[in-house]
């Protein structure tokens, strides 16, 4: 395609007996003005699942481990005593996010966390924020079974995957970082559009481990061709024997070891979508082998919107050439995503009553609150959001839902329920 100024994608189409078609857009780095490229690599954020998980498969295999051993047997830190490893791949410890909590302290730009801070948050948890083996997105799960794989391994996770994963299948492209001073060869700068131009979005530090895992489409292409390998039965899904896919928070799809699956008949696919500091990444693979893949380094520009539309374009086109259609997807993605991002605006209007200053066991810092007209107002560290009611007692704000028990003239509790981290009761302090 023609040159772009701006941040862009790299997206990748290989039909099962073809040679894979690569198609690249925009900048690497806008600073240097250099072009993505197949050696350009990309923060994938939770596509990475896929590869800690297989790891954890691959221990059980070796007998390091059991999927059915309780976790609290290799992680003694770990409060929640029937929680399993098998649980933890799924996504049915009940465990909640850290990184959800973490967000409650509301970090300014200049502030960073650890797996270490993570770990804390996630030991601190005595029970599940769920009924037994109900389905609960939660990185915290996939931290914990780094930490497994590292104990059991008694080596660190970018060793070992470098050792029985990258290595063995020629991905030398790819690579967990563990130390966000790490430099990774060809990696890419993620950007978001503002009024006043570009503006980079990676924060200073990044978390350590599991979800920092930098690739390129082309070895992500390699391991979707391992994965296959092994799926030989189109009513069956990629190591469905040794660990079920079960009900997900997003029908009709199941999740197993660290993919989504659709099991429907004659639509079986595995997936993963990723998301972190404005990279995004969309890894896609059919029963029959088709892999479509998508990495972007532009916050406006979404992988998994590109994937699907690179996919409705070949399912109904079944002759088109693949060129054609990450063309299309990629100018559609494009053309659709010009809009700028810009915050929210608050009512500043009004007199706001205090109803108190609240914290809880399970996260950190402390929030406060006030009351304005008929809307409640969330403090963290000076930061404001405005919760809109939604029902008695109960209101509504970006991606949490606070809910209180008495008339908002007096408020000794509160409960906050996160996306990912639900069921925080707030005490007065």
């Amino acid at each position: 395609m023609a040159r772009d100024e701006g941040p862009g994608l790299s997206l990748l189409v290989h039909r099962p007996g073809e040679d894979p078609t690569l198609l690249h857009t925009g900048l690497t780095s806008l600073e240097h003005g250099l072009p993505i490229g197949p050696e350009t690599t990309f923060n994938v954020g939770s596509v990475a699942k896929q590869i800690t998980a297989h790891l954890i498969l691959l221990a059980a295999r070796d007998n390091l481990l059991h999927l059915d051993q309780r976790a609290a047997d290799l992680l003694p830190r770990l409060k929640i005593s029937d929680i399993t490893v098998a649980d933890l791949v799924t996504h049915r410890s009940g465990i909640r996010d850290a990184e959800s909590l973490l967000s409650l302290a509301s970090f300014r730009d200049l502030d960073h966390y650890t797996a270490d801070d993570l770990h804390t948050l996630a030991y601190r948890q005595d029970q599940r924020a769920v009924p037994e083996a109900r389905f609960l997105y939660s990185n915290t799960n996939y931290l914990l079974l780094a930490e497994i794989l590292e104990t059991v391994y008694r080596s660190t996770l970018p060793d070992l995957a470098r050792r029985n994963l990258f290595g063995p299948l020629g991905m030398d492209s790819t690579h967990f970082k563990n130390d966000p001073r790490q430099v990774i060869r060809g990696a890419a700068s993620a950007y978001q559009a503002t009024h006043h131009g570009w503006q980079r979005t990676e924060a200073p530090v990044t978390l350590p481990g599991p979800g920092s895992l930098w690739t390129t489409v082309g070895d992500l292409d390699r391991w979707l061709t391992h994965v296959h390998r092994g799926w030989q039965h189109p009513q069956q899904l990629p190591w469905q024997e040794t660990v079920a896919y079960e009900p997900s928070d997003h029908e009709p799809y199941l999740y197993g070891p660290g993919l989504y699956a659709d099991a429907r008949p004659g639509r079986a696919a595995v997936f993963h979508y990723g998301h972190e500091q404005g990279f995004s990444a969309a890894a896609h693979m059919e029963a029959s082998g088709l892999r479509v893949l998508c990495l972007s380094n532009n916050a406006g520009l979404s992988a998994d919107h590109t994937t699907a539309t690179v996919l409705r374009d070949l399912h109904k086109q079944p002759t088109q050439a693949p060129k054609e259609a990450l063309v299309r997807a990629a100018t559609l993605e494009r053309t659709s995503n010009t809009a700028v991002r810009t915050q929210p605006t608050l009512d500043g209007c009004g007199q706001h009553t205090e109803l108190g200053t609240f914290t809880c066991d399970l996260a950190p810092g402390s929030l406060r609150l006030t009351h304005s007209a008929d809307a409640l107002h969330l403090w963290r560290r000076g930061a404001r959001d405005q919760l809109s009611p939604t029902g008695p007692g109960v209101y509504a704000g970006n991606g949490y839902i606070l809910t209180v028990s008495s008339s908002t003239d007096q408020v000794d509790r509160f409960t906050l329920d996160l996306d990912r981290a639900p069921g925080l009761t707030y005490i007065r302090q």
